[in-house]
């Protein structure tokens, strides 16, 4: 159900907006960011990437305008990334095709004492998730 459920969200995305889950993830945590920008290791920290693996995204975001990326003004070493307006027009788009997406696919699918029951479920693993010691 997971790869199948991620698989749709993902074709969806790319038909209906052109962009990746990847991309759409991004531009969410920018989107809800004071003034859309974030520095870039507190972004990579939230998406759970790597330094390079986010670098080498928002490069290839920053080529179709939908992010760009400046020197942090009190340290100049670090990077803050940007949403362009563009950016924010798109994930605004893609946020409302997105969520009537899940509803149909996932929450529109289940009765409340099922939804009640997954929420259930999901809780149980996240608590489980936080108390096990990252892999090092």
């Amino acid at each position: 159900m997971q790869v199948g459920l991620a698989q749709y969200i993902e074709r969806r995305l790319r038909t209906q907006c052109g962009i990746s889950v990847a991309d759409y993830h991004v531009l969410v945590h920018l989107s809800e960011a004071p003034d859309g920008r974030l520095r870039a290791w507190v972004l990579g920290k939230a998406m759970r990437w790597e330094k390079s693996r986010l670098s080498q995204h928002l490069t290839r975001m920053e080529t179709r305008d939908l992010v760009n990326r400046e020197r942090c003004p009190t340290d100049q070493r670090g990077a803050v990334a940007v949403i362009t307006d563009q950016g924010r027009e798109l994930v605004d788009t893609a946020a409302r095709l997105h969520v009537a997406d899940v509803r149909d696919a996932l929450i529109d699918q289940l009765t409340l004492a099922q939804l009640d029951t997954l929420c259930e479920i999901g809780d149980l693993v996240l608590r489980r998730l936080a108390e096990t010691p990252p892999s090092p």
